[in-house]
């Protein structure tokens, strides 16, 4: 289920300045704008769908005359409206009319120090934003920084911090520049994968100081790096168990509204082959729960991506990090994301582990690292085995259980696939190739090899009836897991403590 909660809407492409890596190349407002008229009716729509919150963006959205127009027609629906501005026309009457609109947080977007700023922005643009600062900090209203990291600004981040504690700054997004737009033009700028461990860093640094201000990491910075996850956790004050990240949520719960109605997952995405429709041709709504919008992520697997992402232990929940910076990056939505703290920790280890020719060291080592709970890296070192022509039925078998832990299930089948040809009466193999067959959804055919494994088992290995039951379980056969397990018990003493949770988790369920 999809259910709608945020959108960010470029009101207008009109902007004042004329930024090196703005991903939109924005100048004047484009033909085609949404009129007044048109931008009530698309408020009044995404409040029926059920929107919590909309950032106005643009551009510069105060360009537009209007824009508290729309802020205010918002609030009128329900929906909580924010604002991202550069600052340059900030004075006190529009933080009056911000205000009045109902806008819950002004994000103004900062740069870097003010040479950098400058340079990237507009001269004198960062003296203005001061200026802003110290108007909205008199106003009764939220105010945030929003500051893109790049090549020359990422080692200012700490001096820029304590500007803005200074300035009353209570919230401070960071994100990525990335080469789109204005940004490809300037592609000395661009930072690199090693960078984002840095601005994890700097973040978690600033988290554990207790500096009084609240860092959020945007959606392209991550992921599951431990102080990631921990900075997180203190910008949304706690309260559940998990911070770390859960996939894009373009076209599943968040939305990008251009300024003529065109509809996209998200507006970072400049590609309009992404663009679902029109609010002039079709409702909103239609758009929304049209099954086939947004099926480029709505549908994604981690089968579809490639390189670590596709094996990712990560992969299933991950789904590749930010659907736009893989876009941008590597040129498709399904490409490997390598601006990921996962991805070059494993790349840098896997340099190393590439060293090593011995096939005796790399299983040695490969089982070490599975001992350890680093199924990744044995991955990669069985992986080499196999492509050095090793061809032994316990690798085999080895290299389908870590697989099959990745949730790389289709390697799993052709692992133990390889083992039966060598031996066909491998109760490991055929239990391996029973629960992949599973995952990947033949479960008749996958119940199949694990009652072969079951008739070649013995009291030293009864895996197969615990996992033939949970695979029946799993997939609404609860009596038939019943009997299996059952047997096992009634068979094998010592299965009856292997089993014993499981048991009276069927047992309670009939």
């Amino acid at each position: 289920m999809n259910n709608p909660i945020t959108a960010v809407w470029e009101i207008t492409m009109g902007c004042n300045m004329r930024c090196k890596h703005c991903g939109s190349s924005c100048e004047g407002a484009l033909e085609g704008e949404l009129s007044t008229e048109e931008t009530m009716k698309l408020c009044d729509e995404l409040g029926e769908l059920g929107f919590k919150w909309i950032t106005l963006s643009g551009g510069e959205p105060t360009t537009r005359k209007d824009w508290d127009l729309i802020a205010k027609r918002l609030n009128q629906n329900g929906i909580i409206p924010n604002m991202i501005t550069n600052g340059w026309l900030m004075n006190e009457e529009i933080a009056d009319r911000a205000v009045e609109a109902g806008i819950n947080t002004i994000a103004i977007s900062i740069d870097g120090l003010e040479d950098t700023h400058d340079f990237i922005r507009r001269e004198g643009s960062f003296q203005r934003i001061m200026n802003a600062f110290d108007i909205l900090k008199t106003k009764k209203i939220f105010y945030s920084a929003i500051t893109t990291i790049n090549n020359r600004n990422i080692k200012e981040l700490p001096k820029l911090r304590d500007i803005l504690i200074e300035k009353g700054v209570r919230g401070w997004q960071l994100q990525l520049g990335l080469p789109m737009g204005n940004m490809a033009k300037n592609n000395d700028l661009v930072a690199q994968p090693y960078h984002i461990d840095e601005v994890i860093d700097f973040s978690y640094q600033t988290v554990k100081e207790g500096h009084n201000i609240d860092i959020q990491l945007a959606d392209c910075i991550g992921y599951f790096n431990l102080k990631e996850i921990e900075v997180r956790k203190n910008s949304h004050g706690g309260g559940r168990e998990d911070y770390s990240w859960t996939g894009c949520g373009a076209g599943k719960y968040s939305l990008g509204i251009l300024h003529n109605g065109d509809i996209l997952g998200c507006t970072s995405v400049r590609d309009r082959s992404f663009i679902e429709g029109n609010i002039r041709v079709t409702p909103i709504k239609e758009i929304w729960t049209n099954p086939e919008s947004f099926s480029w992520n709505r549908k994604m697997t981690k089968d579809k991506l490639s390189g670590l992402c596709k094996k990712c232990f990560f992969g299933d929940r991950c789904l590749g990090g930010c659907s736009n910076t893989r876009l941008t990056m590597e040129g498709s939505v399904y490409s490997e994301n390598r601006y990921c703290s996962y991805n070059v920790a494993i790349s840098t280890a896997k340099e190393q582990l590439d060293r090593i020719e011995d096939i005796e060291v790399i299983i040695s080592k490969a089982r070490k690292f599975a001992d350890n709970g680093n199924l990744q890296l044995a991955e990669i070192l069985l992986s080499k085995a196999i492509e050095k022509g090793c061809a032994d039925i316990k690798l085999f078998e080895f290299y389908g259980y870590i697989s099959f832990m990745l949730g790389n299930y289709l390697d799993a089948k052709k692992a133990n696939e390889y083992a039966l040809e060598i031996d066909p009466d491998s109760a490991y193999a055929n239990k391996g190739l029973g629960l992949s067959l599973g995952r990947l959804g033949e479960v008749d055919k996958g119940v199949e090899y694990l009652r072969k494994a079951i008739d070649l088992s013995d009291e030293n290995f009864t895996d197969p009836y615990y996992d033939l039951a949970v695979l029946l379980f799993e997939n609404g056969r609860r009596e038939e897991a019943l009997r299996v397990l059952e047997e096992g018990r009634k068979k094998y003493k010592s299965f009856e403590d292997v089993s014993k949770d499981l048991y009276e988790i069927l047992i309670s369920a009939s």
